[in-house]
């Protein structure tokens, strides 16, 4: 009597997997150390890559865009929205700002949500998608904190922030598979060493992560290389 999964999943699938418990065990633990919350959103993001390109590699299942938002829905949805929790909720007593604090993180989640479901539906196999990736805005939130941006103020705003830009019309391209790459080195040393010479990795992340968030839909370049990469399916 096999599990119902063995024969249907694919490595890819695997890996997916593994990117919803890294997003469980960051909310888990945002109560106690948002840094090594914040670490675990990250590490979660470079699985999230390599399960494309595995899919890629090895070719995905049918199951493989669903496993996907899911998982991201844990690490990029309600993970991040603990991180912001954690930090939001000793600097608030009652009334307007309780509201807010816990709010705004559980909007966080809604749109999250709304966002990856059409994503899935509509630009699963699309080279552009409609509203900040999930993933960006989980790596952006991650990287301001393990850059020392912990102000429960700035944190509320720029979650709110994201609130709306993941489900705005503002189209994004898909990283090119050189820059992706980049990225995920910068992901993994934040992650590895975020200390190192006065935390300039997380610092770096940040600024790469806003660099795309803020110029991406006007002038990031490559469209036919981007054409010929292929999404995860």
């Amino acid at each position: 009597m096999a599990p119902r999964f063995v024969g249907r999943l694919g490595v890819a699938d695997a890996v997916t997997v593994g990117n919803a418990a890294l997003g469980f065990l960051a909310a888990a633990v945002a109560a106690v150390d948002v840094a090594v919350a914040a670490q675990f959103v990250l590490l979660a993001a470079v699985l999230d890559g390599v399960d494309g390109v595995l899919a890629r590699r090895y070719g995905g299942t049918r199951a493989g865009p669903y496993l996907d938002s899911l998982a991201d829905v844990a690490s990029f949805g309600v993970a991040p929205a603990m991180l912001v929790i954690a930090l939001a909720e000793d600097a608030v007593v009652g009334g307007l700002g309780a509201v807010v604090a816990f709010g705004v993180p559980a909007l966080f989640v809604a749109m999250a949500v709304v966002r990856l479901g059409l994503y899935t539906a509509y630009d699963a196999t699309r080279t552009t998608t409609l509203g900040t990736p999930s993933t960006l805005a989980a790596t952006t939130l991650g990287a301001a904190v393990l850059a020392g941006i912990e102000s429960p103020v700035a944190v509320l705003a720029i979650t709110g922030m994201f609130c709306y830009l993941m489900v705005s019309p503002i189209e994004y391209p898909d990283l090119l598979a050189r820059d992706a790459l980049l990225m995920g080195v910068v992901h993994v040393l934040a992650v590895l060493i975020p200390d190192f010479q006065g935390g300039m990795f997380p610092v770096a992340l940040l600024t790469l992560s806003l660099a795309y968030l803020l110029l991406g839909p006007w002038i990031y370049w490559g469209e036919a290389e981007r054409e010929g990469e292929g999404k995860r399916s």
